[in-house]
């Protein structure tokens, strides 16, 4: 544990960049005039899955917004882990209560 410990905090300038730069792609994906930045936030995903070691990572189309798809299969025999999210964002508009 404390090796994991270790490597985030000597990343974590890093990490912390990633996240920024991945928070600023403004993917709403209510809006259609942010297609292109929803394509642009999957490509980023896609990229970020390869540089972590999948062997496969895409963005696949869709009828609506595209889908990244990314697996890796170094431990044959092991379980199989499916991990489902979303990586669109709100828009900014103040939301009155």
């Amino acid at each position: 544990m404390d090796s994991v410990i270790g490597y985030a905090t000597d990343n974590s300038v890093r990490f912390v960049a990633d996240v920024v730069d991945f928070a600023r792609i403004p993917s709403v994906s209510s809006d259609p005039a942010r297609r292109p930045d929803m394509l642009r936030c999957a490509e980023y995903l896609a990229a970020r899955l390869r540089a972590a070691g999948l062997t496969r990572a895409e963005v696949l189309p869709t009828a609506g917004h595209p889908v990244v798809y990314g697996e890796w299969l170094g431990a044959p025999g092991k379980p199989t882990v499916l991990i489902y999210g979303h990586y669109d964002v709100q828009p900014v508009d103040p939301v009155e209560l």
